[in-house]
């Protein structure tokens, strides 16, 4: 089966910040592309993309991207919290046989992500 989801665009208001901000917790180093009334910083491996365009809005009541965490749960929440965003739901286990953990953050921007990993 081809991957089910094929582009994620996370929205922002302040880009740059934005940028750093997914830079700084998930060991980044997005490449900005400026299309001039819209801004783009690309994921890896053609996942989506952090973007501004000047009608985007972040919200934590839209839909939830969940990122893997790069080293592990409780260091990812620390950069999180240490660069502007917040903890809605801690660590928490997946009552799932064969699962690790999730979290619930806000990102700086304000949208809901998830965090998933041990």
């Amino acid at each position: 089966m081809q991957k089910l989801i094929s582009w994620v665009e996370i929205p922002s208001v302040d880009f740059d910040r934005a940028v750093k901000f997914y830079n700084t917790v998930f060991k980044l180093n997005l490449p900005k592309v400026d299309f001039g009334q819209e801004k783009m910083a690309c994921f890896p491996n053609d996942e989506g993309a952090i973007s501004y365009a000047p009608n985007f809005k972040p919200s934590e009541n839209g839909v939830m991207v969940s990122f893997t965490a790069p080293d592990n749960i409780e260091t990812t929440i620390q950069r999180i919290e240490t660069n502007g965003g917040k903890v809605l739901q801690p660590k928490t286990k997946i009552e799932v046989e064969g699962r690790d953990y999730f979290a619930i953050c806000i990102d700086i921007e304000g949208n809901k992500i998830g965090i998933y990993g041990k």
